[in-house]
C-alpha cells in the first residue's frame, strides 16, 4: 500500500500545468479495490496505471483470460485497458465539468472482469480538477446607487464571478481598484464559494461627485492563476431620510425536495418609516445571487414572498443561499440586504438503478455451482435509509446474489444445470430501498443454457423386427431405423452405421447397408428363403458431440417364402396325400395288359406351380426276367415338354383310353387260350409296375424290375383274388390290392 506519483506536463496556451497522479491501493491486490487520481483534458492514450502489475495479473494471459473494463450499456468508456501489458490508459479526453456538473469530487466508477478462473476488481478514477476556466461576471458593468447620507462603514453586495472549476481553481478572492471612497471584504458562503461587499469608506457628497467608477476583479487560486473583471459605476443619489430594515439579518428554512413549483417558501417582511412612495418597498434578488438560484427561486417585488419557481433535487444540491434586497420607492432609494438558507428534505424520490452486466452467457449445462453468471450494480441517489439497497433473485431459479462489494453483487448458480429440462432462465432481479413508502425495481436478465453432450441417442424401439420377400431386388429399401437426441445443434446430429459381422461366413456389408443420415437400410443381394431363412444386425446411433456417445439397437430380418419353386417328383408312386398308388378295381380279361398314367403334383402357392410324371404299367401273370419293351408307348412330344396344362392332359386322356382298350383285348385273348390251374388250385395274377424308356426325360429315379413272383399261399376251393407287387426304389416290395389310385 502506498502512493505512486508520477508527474504530467502540460502547456496550453504558452502556459506550463503540472498535476499530478496519485495511485492508492486500497485493498488486497487479489478481488480488491483500487483507487487512481487522474487530471481531466488528457489526451488519447496518457498513461493512467498500470493494472497488471497493480493486480499482480500475468501480462501474458490477459487476453486469454477476457480482462476487461464492464460498463453500464450506452456510457462513454472515456479509460480502457491494453490487452498487451495490462495499462489503463485515456480512451477519449475526460472534462471534468462535463462529467460531474457538482463541485464534489468526481469519481470514474470502474467493473475490472477476468475469467478462468473469474475474479472481480472494482476501480475509483478520481478526476483531478484543472484550472481551464476563468471567473466570469454575468455582466461587464454594473450601476449600484448609493445615498448620500449612506453612512461610513456601510456594506453593499456585489454581482458575484461564476467559476466552473472547483476548489483552489474556482474563484479564490476579489480585487478592488484604488479608490479613495470604497474598501472591499471578501465573504464566505456556506457552500465554500466567495463573493465580495463594497465597504463605505469616507462621506459621500452628491455636489462634489456623483459618480464614482472602480473596477473589480476576480481571482481563481489555480496555478496559472485566471481572472475576469466588471466595472461598477457607483451612483450618488440625494439623501433619503428613512432606509428599509428586514426583520432579522438572516432566515433559515426546510423545503422538501419534491416540493411543486408555487410552494411558499417565506414570507420576507421590510420596514421603511417614510410614506408615501418612499415608504413602499420593492424585494429582489441582490446582484449577487447565483444563476442557479434565479432558476429555481422567485421572490415577489411587492408581498416579499419567496416562492418555488423550479423543481428541487436533493441529490445535486442539499442547501440553497438565497440572498434578497430591498427598497423603497423613493428618488435616493438604498437596498437592504438579508440571507436566506434553504435546507433541503431528502424524500425517497429515486428508485433504485440496476445495472445487469453479463459475464459468462450462455452458461454450460454441466457448469459447477458457484459460477459466476453475471456482475450486478445497485445505486440508488437517495441519502440515509432512502439510499440503502437490498436485492435479492425471484424463487424455483438455481442462482443466488452474493455481495461482493457494496452495492455490488455476483450472480452463481446454486446447482446443476440441464439444458434438456430448461434450455433458458429468465432471471427477476428485484432491489428495494429502505424509504418509506419503499421504491422498487425489478429487471430481468435472461439466462440461455448451452447444451454439453451429456445424452447418448436412444432408439424409438428396443429392436426392430423386419420382414422381407425373398427374391428381392438388389438394393430394395427393407426398413428404416430412427434415433433421437436429446442434445442440441452438433450434440444432436446422429450418424447411423451396422457393425462389423458375419452372415453364413458372408460380411454383413455385403447382405445390407444403411444410409448414414436417415437410417433407411438397404438390401444388397437378392435373398433366398431356401438358403436363409433369417438374420439379426446390429445398426449403431452415433451423435456428434466430443467426445461422442452411441447407442446400439438390434435389427431381426426374416425372409418371407415365396413360391418359386415347382414341386419335384422324387417317386412315381404317390397319391393325393400319400404318394401311393392304388388300383380301383380287379383287372379283367378285356383290359389292355398295358397302361399309361399322368400324375400331376400341384401346390398351393400363389400363383400354383406343379409337376407332372407319366408311368406305363403292364398287366402280367407271371412277373418276365426282362422288361418288357415300351417303346410303342413312346409320348408324344407335349407330354414330355413343357406343354400347356390342358394339352397335356388331353393328350394324356386320349393315350390311356387307347392303352385301356389294348389291355382290355390283350387279356381277353390270354383268359380265351386257356387258364390252366396252379399246382395249388389258386389262379394267380401278377401286375408288374415299369417305367418306359420316355421317363428319362423326367427327374425322377427308375424303378427296379420285380421279383418272381411268390406262390406260398394256399386256398384250396377258392381262386385267389389277384394281387399286386410293386417294387419299390429301396429294393422292398408293396403288395397293394387290385385297384388304382
Amino acid at each position: 500500500r502506498g502512493y505512486l506519483g508520477s508527474i504530467v506536463c502540460r502547456e496550453p496556451e504558452g502556459l506550463f500545468l503540472r498535476s499530478l497522479v496519485f495511485l492508492l491501493l486500497a485493498g488486497p491486490p487479489a478481488r480488491g479495490q483500487l483507487r487512481y487520481a487522474v487530471p481531466e483534458e488528457l489526451e488519447h492514450g496518457a498513461f493512467v496505471a498500470n493494472l497488471g502489475e497493480d493486480l499482480g495479473l500475468d501480462v501474458s494471459t490477459l487476453s486469454a483470460r477476457r480482462f476487461r473494463i464492464v460498463s453500464r450499456a450506452g456510457a462513454r468508456q472515456h479509460l480502457e485497458v491494453n490487452l498487451e501489458n495490462g495499462i489503463l490508459f485515456v480512451n477519449e479526453r475526460i472534462d471534468r465539468e462535463e462529467v460531474c456538473e457538482g463541485g464534489g469530487t468526481c469519481l470514474l466508477h470502474l467493473q475490472l472482469l477476468v475469467e478462468s478462473p473469474l475474479e472481480l476488481y472494482r476501480v475509483e478514477v478520481e478526476v483531478l480538477d484543472i484550472n481551464d476556466h476563468a471567473p466570469t461576471f454575468p455582466w461587464q458593468e454594473y450601476v449600484l446607487e448609493v445615498a448620500e447620507s449612506a453612512v461610513l462603514g456601510a456594506r453593499f453586495p456585489l454581482e458575484s464571478a461564476q467559476d466552473p472549476d472547483v476548489g483552489t481553481n474556482s474563484v479564490h478572492t476579489y480585487r478592488l481598484s484604488p479608490n479613495g471612497f470604497f474598501s472591499l471584504e471578501v465573504q464566505t458562503r456556506s457552500d465554500a464559494s466567495k463573493f465580495a461587499e463594497l465597504v463605505l469608506e469616507r462621506a459621500l457628497d452628491r455636489e462634489q461627485q456623483r459618480v464614482h467608477r472602480v473596477l473589480l476583479t476576480a481571482l481563481d487560486g489555480g496555478v496559472p492563476e485566471r481572472s475576469g473583471t466588471a466595472h461598477i459605476l457607483v451612483t450618488v443619489l440625494d439623501a433619503n431620510d428613512n432606509v428599509p430594515a428586514f426583520d432579522q439579518p438572516s432566515y433559515g428554512v426546510s423545503l422538501p425536495e419534491d416540493a411543486p413549483a408555487g410552494t411558499l417558501v417565506i414570507q420576507l417582511n421590510a420596514t421603511d418609516l417614510d410614506e408615501g412612495p418612499n415608504g413602499e418597498i420593492e424585494y429582489s434578488f441582490s446582484g449577487h445571487a447565483p444563476p442557479r438560484v434565479r432558476e429555481l427561486f422567485h421572490v415577489e417585488p411587492r408581498s416579499g414572498q419567496v416562492l418555488l419557481k423550479g423543481r428541487l433535487d436533493y441529490e445535486r444540491a442539499s442547501l440553497h443561499e438565497l440572498y434578497v434586497q430591498a427598497k423603497d420607492r423613493g428618488p435616493s432609494a438604498v437596498a437592504v440586504h438579508c440571507r436566506v438558507l434553504v435546507h433541503l428534505l431528502d424524500v425517497n424520490d429515486n428508485a433504485p438503478e440496476v445495472t445487469l452486466t453479463s459475464v459468462s452467457t450462455p452458461v454450460l449445462e454441466d457448469a459447477p455451482p458457484g459460477t459466476v453468471i453475471a456482475v450486478i450494480s445497485v445505486q440508488d441517489r437517495d441519502s440515509g435509509d432512502n439510499g440503502r439497497v437490498s436485492c435479492e433473485v425471484g424463487p424455483n431459479v438455481p442462482f443466488e446474489l452474493r455481495s461482493s462489494f457494496r452495492n455490488y453483487y455476483t450472480l452463481v448458480t446454486t446447482q446443476a444445470l440441464d439444458r434438456e429440462l430448461v434450455p433458458e432462465y429468465n432471471v427477476s432481479i428485484t432491489a428495494r430501498d429502505m424509504g418509506s413508502p419503499a421504491l422498487v425495481t425489478r429487471s430481468t436478465l435472461t439466462i440461455p443454457v448451452s447444451d454439453v453432450n451429456d445424452n447418448a441417442p436412444r432408439f424409438l424401439q428396443p429392436s426392430y423386427s423386419v420382414y422381407v420377400m425373398e427374391n428381392n431386388a438388389p438394393g430394395a429399401s427393407i426398413c428404416s431405423v430412427s434415433a433421437l437426441d436429446p442434445d442440441c445443434q452438433q450434440n444432436a446430429y446422429l450418424s447411423y452405421s451396422i457393425a462389423d459381422g458375419h452372415i453364413h461366413g458372408m460380411p454383413v456389408g455385403t447382405y445390407v447397408s444403411i444410409n448414414s443420415d436417415s437410417g433407411h437400410m438397404y438390401a444388397l443381394r437378392s435373398l433366398d428363403y431356401e438358403q436363409i431363412r433369417s438374420f439379426q444386425i446390429q445398426v449403431q446411433a452415433q451423435d456428434a458431440g466430443f467426445p461422442p456417445l452411441s447407442a446400439n439397437v438390434t435389427v431381426h430380418i426374416f425372409v418371407l417364402d415365396q413360391n418359386d419353386n415347382a414341386p419335384v417328383i422324387v417317386s412315381p408312386l404317390v397319391a393325393p396325400d400319400t404318394g401311393e398308388l392304388r388300383t380301383l378295381r380287379s383287372f379283367l380279361e378285356q383290359d389292355a395288359s398295358r397302361q399309361q398314367l399322368v400324375v400331376q403334383v400341384r401346390d398351393g402357392g400363389q400363383p400354383a406351380l406343379s409337376a407332372t410324371v407319366s408311368l406305363l404299367l403292364s398287366v402280367v401273370e407271371t412277373m418276365p426276367q426282362t422288361l418288357s419293351d415300351f417303346s410303342e408307348f413312346s409320348l408324344p412330344p407335349e407330354v414330355s415338354s413343357s406343354s400347356p396344362l390342358t394339352l397335356y392332359l388331353l393328350v394324356s386322356l386320349g393315350s390311356i383310353s387307347f392303352t385301356f382298350l389294348l389291355a382290355i383285348l390283350i387279356l381277353t385273348a390270354i383268359r380265351c387260350r386257356g387258364e390252366r390251374p396252379s399246382p395249388d388250385g389258386l389262379k394267380t395274377s401278377n401286375l408288374t409296375v415299369c417305367l418306359g424308356p420316355e421317363s428319362a426325360q423326367s427327374d425322377f429315379m427308375f424303378l427296379k424290375p420285380c421279383s418272381p413272383p411268390r406262390n406260398n399261399e394256399k386256398d384250396p376251393g377258392k381262386r385267389s383274388r389277384p394281387e399286386q407287387h410293386l417294387q419299390l426304389p429301396d429294393g422292398s416290395n408293396y403288395r397293394g390290392s387290385a385297384g388304382l389310385g
